[in-house]
């Protein structure tokens, strides 16, 4: 990696800043920072920035702002759509930006168990975060599978949802306030823990979803919640997408807001996983057609959950709903069966080459989605099969069309394959009043399924946000919003 000559100041002065250890310019230091953890997506930088605090960001996003390069935000690296990569950014052609790491800033600042808040900084790692609360006898409710190396910044940047949605909602739910370095280089300390504030605009939600464009959160305060005392688990497998939604219904009216998470996976998703990880084995029924994860929680130590469970499931069966079903007799199976949810992500990177897509549509037109958009992808592509799991309690499903790396291979207009296949999922989804992104971001992949997608007006009214909070557009070049 060579910045060009005209960077040079530039590199003094964040090397001034951050120490020359944190400013890395070598090919090898930047290596990892510039691809995306899938390997889909690249580019290159002028420099790699590791900030240990507010005010190193702050120095940093100055000193950019002032020399005109923009700045990539990074967390913990693991977007879907590109969303934390210089995407086709080049040092030749001047468009190569400053990316900036927040995994130096980890700390968690403070935890308040009588108020159920908790103040951490935008690197801190969220399963680090979880456990944090976990040893004060607190819970904090956005889990999924990337929780091992994604970062809180990261997941409030792009809105992040997962597995416990239903139960405690998305992580905009979770945020009570922010710090936040914008792009000329001023601190905004909105770092509040208060849950009524109605003191003219809510300025967080500005940037929470805002996938760094508007500018870098460096800290933010959440809810925490009475950690569950009781936790009972298990692995339904069933005929088809109807069945599944009944079994919600059903479940909801027995077990209310105890219901922790229902989580909805295919035969395909499945299979992918018993051949990326062969130590793992299916709870009951492999060959069913589809199989529901779900759970119950309780912060009452005395809740029969296990009761209610079977009481609940000798319900479906009578009514015809279920094939089988599984109950998790130990902490360790339902830890097995979480693993199963939990190891999707690896299972689909190495099975074959998954077009992803991240929509949500009404509960009640889940099946009626998933039926019609396989039938309208498989129509036109008839090679491809389909794998998916859903969070079916909030509609959320990653569907994910899929061609083996050989076929992949043959195919040569990829760029524009994967575009129409994507751009089939989406409108069977908006058709049915549903979204193209639920939880993943817009980041690169989707900038043009938002303009085309969306509303003008709506448009309009993000660009002039983004206007008015970055008119030099130095944040996150090429993400959301087409410039």
């Amino acid at each position: 990696m060579n910045p060009s000559s005209s960077h040079a100041e530039l590199l003094a002065t964040l090397r001034q800043h951050l120490g020359e250890s944190h400013v890395l310019t070598l090919a090898q230091e930047v290596a990892p920072f510039v691809e995306d953890w899938r390997g889909r997506y690249r580019g290159e930088v002028v420099a790699v920035v590791q900030p240990a605090s507010t005010a190193e960001v702050a120095a940093v996003v100055k000193a950019c702002a002032q020399a005109g390069v923009k700045v990539v935000p990074q967390g913990g690296h693991t977007s879907m759509v590109g969303g934390a990569t210089p995407v086709g950014a080049r040092l030749s052609e001047g468009s190569a930006p400053v990316v900036l790491s927040l995994r130096r800033m980890s700390r968690i600042r403070e935890i308040d168990t009588i108020g159920n808040t908790l103040v951490a900084e935008a690197g801190c790692v969220l399963q680090t975060l979880q456990e944090a609360a976990q040893a004060h006898g607190r819970l904090y409710g956005v889990t999924f599978g990337a929780q091992g190396s994604c970062q809180i910044g990261g997941n409030v940047s792009t809105n992040a949802g997962g597995t416990g949605v239903l139960k405690y909602g998305n992580t905009r739910e979770q945020v009570l306030g922010l710090e936040v370095v914008l792009p000329d280089g001023r601190i905004w300390n909105g770092l509040r823990t208060l849950r009524k504030d109605n003191a003219g605009y809510n300025l967080k939600h500005l940037f929470i979803g805002g996938e760094g464009t508007l500018g870098i959160v460096t800290a933010v305060a959440l809810r925490l919640h009475p950690q569950p005392a009781v936790t009972t688990t298990a692995w339904l497998t069933l005929d088809d997408v109807s069945q599944a939604l009944n079994c919600l219904a059903t479940l909801q009216s027995i077990a209310g807001d105890r219901i922790a998470g229902f989580e909805l996976l295919n035969r395909a998703q499945l299979q992918a996983v018993l051949a990326t990880f062969p130590d793992i084995r299916l709870p009951t029924d492999p060959d069913a057609p589809y199989a529901v994860l779900v759970e119950l929680s309780d912060t009452y130590a005395k809740a029969n959950l296990q009761g209610l469970l079977e009481d609940a499931l000798s319900q479906l069966s009578e009514q015809g709903l279920l094939r089988d079903a599984a109950l998790a007799a130990s902490d360790t199976q339902r830890a097995a069966f979480w693993h199963i949810r939990h190891s999707i992500s690896e299972a689909n990177r190495k099975s074959g080459m998954g077009l992803s897509t991240d929509v949500a549509v009404p509960v009640k037109s889940l099946a009626m989605f998933i039926n019609e958009a396989s039938r309208a992808v498989q129509a036109r592509w008839p090679e491809l099969d389909i794998v998916l799991v859903s969070h079916m309690g909030d509609g959320n499903v990653h569907f994910i069309p899929r061609f083996s790396f050989e076929q992949w291979a043959r195919i040569p207009n990829q760029a524009e394959v994967a575009d129409a296949v994507r751009a089939t999922v989406h409108d069977v989804a908006v058709a049915l009043g549903g979204t193209f992104s639920a939880e993943h971001g817009v980041g690169h992949v989707l900038v043009d399924e938002l303009a085309r997608l969306r509303p003008p007006l709506e448009l309009e009214l993000m660009h002039r946000v983004r206007q008015a909070l970055d008119p030099q557009a130095l944040m996150n070049p090429n993400k959301l919003l087409a410039h």
